[in-house]
């Protein structure tokens, strides 16, 4: 029985604040007039100075603010660590990809600012009070996480798979993400999702295959495999979202060091077991066994938990995290799968 959606999107609202507008030449050809610019001052003063930290990564700091109207906002930083070249090019990138796209289920770019001289380089978007996805999944309470029912999660896997489809098939160069995972999926109020961080994303020629320099792009855990070898396509974020699926279904990350044996403890070893300890062996055998909502979260409680439509969204996630990128399905293909319109073929051989 093939599944059919529960997840209807909403009109989506126009921009509130265009006071002052970026002329921006981006790499689609075009000359977009749709993002405001602050000055540093109203960084500082929406931030209060940057008291309120609620983010961190590797290149950047986000940090609470509120514009002069109340609306909550979310500033990001870029650092600049690496030099001034640097940092402006993954500015520019961002602006660039995010000015050019407007899907319901992609984080919204408010604004931006560009300190002259040396100065810091920050954008501005709407905050998401629910935080990401990762926060619901690994840190919060049983409780907590049964509020993520399986009606929320399996909308979360539609509305992020419309969102990349959208990235690949309908802007005008394909827009690869290349770092998909539950830290880079906003929760708004309703607990929907909006696929966020396109600070590393590539604009391609449609088609293409890109062999490029993969330093720094991507996450472990999350990464496709011939990201490893410089080579990306849109079937590189495939791989990212059928893992980010898995752990969407099991509340738990894919894969779980086992604990470091005692000095005293000869029986025990730290060397992994992917049988037991790598999430996507575990559901592959748990399948086979017809035992499915096994492999589903226990915060749920298999409390209005939809047998079927778990067995379609573990089944689309193993066919996307094949190793071979040419037996991945496309994204528009996974919404398909998703939403019943064509069944899921899964491979006989997944690893």
């Amino acid at each position: 029985m093939l599944t059919t959606t529960r997840c209807q999107l909403p009109p989506r609202k126009p921009a509130r604040h265009q006071q002052a507008v970026l002329q921006l030449q981006t790499p689609f050809g075009g000359i977009q007039e749709v993002l405001r610019e602050f000055s540093s001052d109203e960084i500082q003063a929406m931030t209060q100075d940057f008291g309120s930290m609620i983010g961190r990564g590797g290149s950047a700091q986000v940090f609470r603010g509120n514009l002069d109207d109340g609306t909550a906002v979310a500033v990001k930083r870029i650092n600049n660590h690496g030099g001034r070249t640097v940092a402006s090019e993954d500015f520019r990138r961002e602006l660039s990809t995010i000015a050019n796209v407007h899907h319901r289920s992609l984080v919204r770019l408010l604004g931006y600012c560009l300190q002259h001289g040396g100065g810091g380089l920050y954008l501005v978007y709407p905050f998401f009070e629910n935080g990401s996805l990762d926060k619901w999944l690994f840190h919060r309470t049983e409780e907590q996480r049964r509020l993520m029912t399986w009606p929320k999660r399996f909308c979360t896997a539609v509305d992020v798979a419309r969102a990349l489809a959208y990235l690949h098939n309908e802007c005008h160069r394909r827009i690869l993400h290349l770092d998909v995972k539950p830290g880079n999926i906003l929760l708004d109020g309703d607990l929907r999702a909006h696929v966020s961080d396109f600070g590393i994303s590539l604009s391609i020629t449609r088609g293409l295959n890109s062999v490029i320099n993969t330093r720094g792009r991507g996450t472990l855990g999350y990464m496709a495999p011939e990201m490893l070898v410089n080579s990306v396509s849109d079937r590189s974020d495939v791989f990212s979202y059928g893992k980010t699926l898995l752990e969407l279904v099991g509340g738990r990350p894919n894969y779980v060091a086992p604990p470091v044996p005692s000095a005293d403890d000869a029986s025990s070893s730290a060397t992994p077991d992917l049988k037991q300890d790598y999430f996507p062996y575990i559901v592959r055998d748990i399948m086979t066994r017809g035992e499915l909502l096994k492999a589903v979260d226990t915060a749920m409680a298999h409390d209005g938990v939809d047998e079927e439509e778990v067995k379609t969204v573990v089944e689309v996630a193993l066919c996307c995290i094949q190793e071979q990128p040419d037996k991945r399905p496309r994204m528009q293909d996974v919404v398909d799968m998703l939403e019943g319109r064509v069944s899921v073929n899964l491979p006989p051989e997944i690893f």
